[in-house]
């Protein structure tokens, strides 16, 4: 095997939930959830997970489909944030901030300060994920 071997990552969830705020909710109390059942900090990982699906209830929702939060915790000691829905046209953009002072729109600008990375995948159509990643060695 050469060195750049995929490894399996040391832990995994993943689960379908309602693309309402209700569901969206309860994405980010099973994130904390399962985050603690494997020892590792909450935050920023919490509202991480409140950001994306958030975004996924509001902007991906597809009446009668539910988007994915998935957690994966790789050997390199990285945590992946992953929040699939429907709705693969309508793809974020990065923006340094908000063009005018508003109640919302900081949700991306919070996941681009506090993840160490993040971005959208291209997709087969008709679906998008959001991904952001967290060192856990630094957060610790």
């Amino acid at each position: 095997m050469n060195q750049q071997t995929v490894r399996a990552p040391l832990h995994q969830f993943s689960v379908p939930l309602s693309a309402t705020r209700r569901g969206a909710r309860l994405a980010r109390l099973l994130a904390a959830e399962q985050l603690s059942a494997w020892g590792l900090p909450m935050d920023p990982a919490r509202l991480v997970v409140a950001e994306l699906a958030a975004n996924a209830a509001l902007h991906g929702r597809v009446p009668g489909r539910s988007f994915r939060l998935g957690l994966t915790v790789t050997a390199a000691g990285v945590l992946r944030i992953e929040v699939t829905d429907p709705r693969g046209e309508s793809v974020p953009v990065r923006v340094s901030a908000p063009p005018e002072p508003a109640e919302s729109g900081y949700g991306l600008l919070l996941v681009e300060e506090s993840a160490d990375r993040w971005g959208v995948p291209p997709e087969p159509f008709p679906c998008k994920t959001v991904w952001a990643e967290l060192e856990l060695r630094h957060r610790r």
